[in-house]
């Protein structure tokens, strides 16, 4: 593999990282800005990047950072 092609292939999977990231942040913002700001007083709604960034927050807190499978 050449170089360019190996950063073709970097590029391509940051590409579809953060279309991934966004793919995920969507859900994320139509439970918060339908779902939880109505019932809960003195909320407010978010936009998709800070969908993104509670996503990515969850991800770092709530995900297993063990390699094992116990």
């Amino acid at each position: 593999m050449s170089k360019s092609d190996a950063f073709s292939v970097f590029v391509i999977m940051i590409a579809l990282t953060i279309l991934l990231g966004i793919i995920l942040s969507f859900p994320i913002m139509l439970l918060w800005n339908y779902c939880l700001v109505p019932a809960v007083a003195g909320t407010n709604e978010i936009t998709w990047l800070q969908a993104w960034g509670l996503y990515v927050l969850f991800n770092i807190l709530f995900k297993s950072s063990s390699g094992g499978s116990r």
